[in-house]
């Protein structure tokens, strides 16, 4: 099976976690108490990229262009080509980015690694601070730093709640005046304090999305509003793939197992009947079940599809709620 985590050339996973081991048993297992650096070495992200000239041949000789290549320090390998106002930040700075955190015990260092040959690398650490609901449902807090050496993609640093019971990869939606992410463009220079401010106080967020998912835990759905909310979040692609629901509702093939999985998915005691169940049947069709492999959609969750289909069913299940 191919995989979106790179190997490197000793034949090991571009990846270092703390705990279990995750989605298909590759990386290297470090100590809970690993620094930013331990974390930088041990995933073999301890590498730089730099801007090269690049021409082209023509009967006369070469010629310089105003492009440039984006070439990773230990292959010489060509991870994209950029423009010359495109900043690269180097995977050491956002590593260090974590150190204040980590210093002051806010947070641990969780995992890291490369996908994409190079072209995307992260790091999660995880906050001390977690909570409970609905008797046991355990939800813990992450912040990601995505780090893409790739043209096109944008540094994304956000807070990334995960329901344990069931390995979730959640979405947050506050106000804008909590923001619980920080997207920046390779044309303005990477700082990291001026984002700590933006980005504000860990604890604050997570107790931001606490009251948002106690919220949805006291509303209900009914046959007709869950029907509804999945083909929303899961449209058919053709009409094909429509069909009746038992409660005689049309509905997609996507969709019909989304609400299969309200009541069989991990956690599906906590909450029974409410949105919350209905937005976590979504997040666990997204993480566990959508996509070729575990970790296509480990990379679908964090950057791709299943993100913005996560955002769009949890600001979906605020709506629904606020009408039930």
């Amino acid at each position: 099976m191919a995989h979106e985590l790179e190997i490197m050339e000793n034949g090991e996973a571009s990846m270092a976690y703390v705990g279990k081991t995750p989605w298909h048993g590759l990386g290297k297992r470090v100590p809970a108490d690993v620094s930013t650096q331990q974390m930088l070495v041990a995933a073999g992200l301890d590498w730089t990229v730099e801007k090269k000239p690049l021409f082209f041949q023509t009967d006369t000789g070469p010629v310089l262009t105003k492009s440039r290549a984006l070439v990773r320090s230990t292959d010489n390998k060509v991870l994209t080509v950029i423009s010359e106002q495109w900043n690269p930040v180097q995977n050491i700075e956002a590593f260090e980015f974590f150190n204040d955190f980590v210093s002051a015990g806010d947070m641990e260092m969780h995992t890291a690694g490369s996908l994409r040959d190079g072209k995307m690398v992260w790091a999660m650490a995880q906050l001390k601070d977690s909570f409970e609901l609905f008797g046991g449902d355990k939800v813990e807090g992450f912040l990601l730093f995505s780090n893409p050496h790739e043209f096109g993609r944008s540094i994304d640093i956000r807070f990334t709640p995960v329901r344990v019971v069931c390995n979730n990869t959640m979405t947050m939606a506050l106000n804008e005046n909590a923001q619980h992410a920080v997207k920046i463009n390779h044309r303005s220079h990477f700082n990291g304090d001026q984002v700590k401010m933006v980005l504000g106080v860990a604890g604050d967020r997570l107790a931001a999305y606490k009251e948002q998912a106690q919220f949805l835990g006291k509303k209900k759905y009914s046959k007709e509003t869950i029907v509804e909310y999945f083909n929303r979040v899961f449209p058919s692609m053709s009409k094909d793939e429509v069909k009746l629901a038992k409660t005689s509702f049309p509905i997609s093939r996507h969709a019909e197992e989304a609400l299969a999985t309200v009541h069989t998915q991990p956690g599906a005691n906590f909450a029974e009947g409410t949105w919350w169940q209905a937005f976590n049947a979504v997040t666990y069709m997204t993480d566990h079940k959508l996509g070729r492999s575990r970790d296509s959609r480990l990379t679908s969750a964090w950057y791709g599809l299943n993100r913005a289909k996560k955002e769009k069913a949890l600001d979906l299940a605020v709506k629904y709620a606020e009408m039930a």
